[in-house]
Order: C-alpha cells, then structure tokens, then sequence
C-alpha cells in the first residue's frame, strides 16, 4: 500500500485484517462498511510499517495464515499488543482447542473467534470492544489528568491544604534553608522531604535519612558523627557519619525532638561551623549540606521544659511546612485508596479490585490516629486477603467498623448529652419551615407534603410560630 493510500484513510475506525485467506470473512465489506475503513492485509511484514502510519483502533489476525504457523501466528499476536496496546485484538482461527484460545488471552488478544466467522456478530462484539476500548482510554486521560494535579512526586491529596503543602515545597525547594517538617506521625513527612530534594538543585545528591528515635541513645552519636579507627574496643576501622555522607547533598534528621541534649549541642556547632569532627578524630571536615528535619513533637514545650535546646529551636526552625492529619483532608481518601489499591493489586500480579463507595464513604468517617501509613496498610491487607473482585464493608476489619460507628454516635449524642424535647421541636420546625417554601406559604398543601391532616398543621403552625397566621 502506498504512503498517498494511507493518507487518504479517515483517521477513525481503522481497522485491520490479517489473512492470506480472503473468504475467511465473506460479508465483511457489507458489514462493516461504512463503520469501519478496513484494510486487507496478506503479509505480516506488512503490518509493522502501517501501525507507524495509521492509527489503528481494531485488529482481526489470522493465527493460522498470518504466520507459518499457529504458534507464530501468537508470537505475531503478542508483538501486535506490545506494538500497539490500545488497538482492539482479535484472534481468529480454525482450531477449537481451549488452550489455544486461553494462551491467545494471555498475550493480549480481546475477543477469539472460530471460522468460518459470521461477519455480523464480528461486527457486533467489534462495536462493543471499541465502545469499551474507548471508555477505558478517556478513563485513563482523566486519571492521568488528576495525576498531574492532585500528585506531588509521591504526595498525593487534591485538598487545599494539601496543595498549601506542595506550593511550599515548590517555594522553599530551590533555596539552601533549613526546612522543619511538623505532622503526625504517619502523615507523610519523609515524602515532603523527598519531595523538597527533588524538584531543587540538589536532586542528584546524596539524601541521607536518619531516623533519631530509631537508633539507640548509645548508637546515635556514632551514627551521625562517624568515627576514626582505634576510637572505641569496636573501632576497627575508620567510617564516615551520616553528616559526612551528606556532602554536597541533603541531611534529613526525622523525629529530631527525640535527640539527647548532649548531642543537640555537638549538632549545633556542626551547623555553626558548616565541619564535622568524628570520633576520636583530631580534625574536623567541612560539609555542605542542607538540612531538612522533622517531628510530630511540640517542640515549643520541648524547649520551656528544658528538653530542647532553644538556640538548636532557631536554628532548625527557619522555614515551617505543617502536614495535615488524614482526619482532616477526607476528600483525599478515595485518590489514596485508588494509589495503595493499584500499587498492591500490581505487586501481588492480582487484577484490578474496585472498592465499593460505602467503604470509601466508612473510610472517610473514620479518625485515622495512624494516618496515611494506617490507610496503606489497611489496604495493603484488603487487596491481599480479599479474593473477590470488589472489596466490600463485610471485608472491612471489625474494629474500623466498631470506631466509625462509635464516632457517628458521639455526633448523634455528644458526651454531655442533649436535651430530647429541644431536638425533636427543632428538627420539627425545619420540616414545617421547608414544606412551607415548598409550597409557597400554603399551608394546606404543606400539610399534604408532610402527609399530616391540616389540623395538625395549623396546630404546628401556631405551636412553633411557624407561617403566616
């Protein structure tokens, strides 16, 4: 087929038939026509350069005539998907064994068809394939258009406080200060840090994470300031710290709250004078490094009660970001469900599960003390443990569904209670307020409304104050 033919094709409903067998589909011009432009090929060779050429929405190959044989035809078969993923595979062939069809929907084929093929039900099953092709391509253009502005490098939230937090990031991550993360635990404070080295100029560096209350009193100086060979009994050769390994790059301090005050001290004077000594060092190495730390402690009582040094306070605390807890961005839920859902629906090579809006609306009820961390592991389980294809709120865990029911009846009646005949009379004057509007005023038809006798009304009416008299 020449280029000037293939440019006179319509760019819509391209479809393609691979075979050296022209009577496998007698009626198919009458069939498809004007639906589809269709294009007979007899030569796979032939297939390659028009996929380059022509945007293919549909693809009917021959397994048996396509190639010298059935088992090339699906080696043929699985290129075709890799080479174009979006394009509607048919597989025909005249064999009627179950394996052959299984192994043909293993490499990608969407429909199998035995011949002689009635070329109107290809027609009908092609129509539905399109139709569907097409709804899962724009699905897939919308969610990479949420993608691009609900995510963050890993940060995912479409909330105004969370994109308060990305356009922080996006301010401070060019500069060299000292950033101070402040959440809960769980909420995300490594992946702002990460998110901050990531979109500025020290990208490419070395990013060295220390976690201060994962590490033992007797373990963390060694493990921040490194030490010389002879140092200590164990000492056996020299190793450099994690403020040392940070050179040209970034030093992230997690949980810095939790750092004893004599290493706040040793830390302090690192940062004053931009050197690092090691242990049983004699001189001291100069570093450039930034600083990003974090804490979900009150650091401000930590500091009137002696338990943080205020000048290291000063010293860190130069650029502010908050996280906020999940409990407060319950909007984000079903963008985070759908993440951890396809992260591990993909790790563990399960299909695709749906979630059922009633979870996502328990989901998004629910307090969440351990965060985002709490929600992925929550999911994590649910795609793991459940062998259905939806996950519904019988597969919840019993405790998660206990608490939201617990906190949906302090809401009903708070802890110090309500006064009964208060609520009942206010929630009687809204309904009688409402039906009144509905209607206009009249209060007969309101009365039909609420399905009471217009006595009832009028009594209402005048109990409350409610219309005109």
């Amino acid at each position: 087929m020449s280029s000037a033919a293939l440019a006179d094709l319509a760019p819509a409903r391209q479809i393609v038939i691979l075979t050296t067998e022209e009577s496998v589909l007698p009626d198919l011009e009458q069939f498809f026509f004007p639906s589809y432009r269709s294009i007979l090929l007899n030569s796979p060779e032939a297939l390659g350069p028009l996929m380059k050429q022509v945007p293919l929405d549909g693809i009917v190959l021959d397994l048996d005539t396509a190639a010298s044989t059935t088992g090339a035809g699906l080696e043929l078969l699985a290129k075709v998907r890799r080479l174009s993923p979006d394009a509607v595979l048919i597989a025909l062939t005249r064999s009627r064994s179950r394996s052959l069809r299984l192994k043909a929907g293993e490499l990608g084929a969407d429909e199998f068809f035995v011949a002689p093929v009635d070329a109107q039900e290809l027609k009908i099953v092609l129509d539905r394939a399109l139709e569907k092709r097409m709804i899962e391509i724009e699905n897939r253009r919308l969610r990479e258009e949420i993608a691009q502005k609900y995510f963050f490098c890993d940060l995912i939230g479409s909330s105004e406080v969370m994109q308060n937090v990305y356009e922080a990031i996006q301010r401070v991550a060019q500069s060299s200060s000292t950033v101070l993360i402040r959440g809960e635990s769980g909420t995300g404070k490594e992946l702002v840090a990460r998110a901050i080295v990531a979109v500025g100029p020290r990208a490419d560096k070395p990013f060295v994470s220390v976690n201060c209350a994962a590490l033992p009193e007797n373990l963390i100086e060694t493990e921040l300031f490194g030490h010389e060979k002879g140092a200590f009994t164990d000492a056996h050769e020299a190793r450099p710290g994690r403020i040392e390994q940070a050179d040209q790059g970034t030093l992230f301090l997690d949980e810095i709250g939790t750092l004893p005050l004599n290493l706040q001290a040793k830390f302090l004077r690192v940062l004053e004078d931009r050197a690092v000594q090691r242990i049983g060092g004699k001189t001291s190495r100069k570093i450039d490094f930034r600083l990003i730390t974090a804490t979900n402690d009150d650091l401000e009582t930590l500091v009137r009660t002696g338990r943080f040094r205020e000048d290291l306070y000063y010293r860190i605390h130069v650029i502010p970001i908050s996280l906020p807890a999940l409990r407060e961005r319950p909007g984000d839920i079903p963008l985070l469900v759908e993440h951890f859902v396809r992260i591990y629906c993909a790790a563990d090579r399960a299909p695709l599960k749906r979630v059922d809006p009633e979870v996502i609306d328990i989901l998004e009820g629910y307090a969440w003390p351990g965060n985002v961390r709490e929600l992925e592991n929550l999911v994590q389980r649910l795609v793991l443990m459940t062998s259905e294809p939806v996950i519904k709120v019988k597969h919840l865990p019993s405790q998660l569904l206990y608490t939201s029911t617990t906190q949906q009846e302090a809401l009903l009646i708070p802890e110090e209670g309500i006064d009964f005949d208060e609520e009942m009379a206010r929630i009687e004057v809204a309904y009688l307020e409402a039906a009144l509007r509905r209607t206009g005023g009249n209060k007969v038809l309101a009365a039909k409304l609420l399905r009471m006798d217009k006595q009832k009304m009028h009594y209402l009416c005048r109990k409350y104050r409610v219309g005109r008299d």
